[in-house]
């Protein structure tokens, strides 16, 4: 194959033996003269799979049927972000909506958003934003890149990811194991609430020192030992996210 080009959401094309082949979906490659491989794309779609239309000099030779697997603890994921956010997660995706409906059934997922394009999952993520929701996006694809941008916080599946999407992720779950998503989320929380803690430790040891020194005479000895003691505290409180509590359910070595 030569001259190979992507279109990403779209398909792919590349001239081999002096001839021009395309793959990509049906509803983007097909004309209306194409009834033969529409049918056969549909029944394909019917049945729960993803179409995919292959076009030799610009008439279908074939119509691929594509099954995603799930993730053994796909199901367990969504239902611990569901618990811990309060609000069930919905599927982005540009395959077709009965294969997408399908998959999403399986793993408790019931609201669905089927047949975007990359820019068009941005546009969501960005209309989510305007209404003042916080949108976490998990992805591992190039299709993915521009929601995980987009997103206030982006995580992206580091073992089959693609690179565009591990360099715009914040976040890189360095095996493909989604419990981990959960667990981030779950850490995240309790780093936030730490930092909090330790602002108004700090905060109430500072104006306590201000406030004595102002009033009365505060003696050197006792000021230095008051601020470097709020240090000390601090930093043992942050200590506590190296508790193994803090880590539960979280599989070793699987974030960075």
């Amino acid at each position: 194959a030569s001259g190979f080009a992507s279109a990403p959401g779209r398909g792919v094309s590349a001239t081999v033996g002096g001839r021009t082949v395309q793959v990509g979906s049906p509803g983007r490659l097909l004309s209306d003269g194409a009834g033969q491989a529409r049918a056969a794309a549909g029944e394909l779609e019917d049945a729960g799979r993803t179409a995919v239309v292959v076009l030799r000099d610009g008439v279908p030779v074939g119509v691929l049927g594509i099954t995603d697997r799930l993730r053994p603890d796909a199901a367990a994921t969504v239902a611990a972000l569901t618990e811990l956010t309060g609000r069930p997660p919905v599927l982005l995706t540009g395959d077709n909506e009965r294969a997408a409906g399908r998959l999403a059934a399986e793993v408790g997922i019931t609201d669905v958003r089927a047949g975007l394009l990359p820019q068009d999952k941005a546009a969501t993520v960005q209309a989510w934003e305007r209404q003042g929701r916080r949108v976490l996006v998990v992805g591992d694809g190039v299709n993915d890149a521009p929601a995980l941008a987009a997103a206030h916080c982006g995580v992206a599946m580091g073992e089959a990811g693609s690179d565009l999407a591990l360099e715009t992720a914040d976040a890189v779950v360095v095996r493909d194991e989604l419990a981990t998503v959960p667990a981030v989320v779950r850490l995240s929380r309790t780093a936030r609430r730490l930092v909090v803690q330790n602002l108004a430790i700090a905060g109430v040891f500072i104006a306590v020192l201000v406030a004595w020194d102002l009033i009365g005479t505060l003696p050197l000895p006792l000021g230095v030992a008051g601020h470097e003691g709020s240090t000390v505290i601090v930093g043992l409180n942050g200590l506590r996210l190296l508790r193994e509590t803090a880590w539960r359910n979280t599989p070793a070595g699987g974030t960075r």
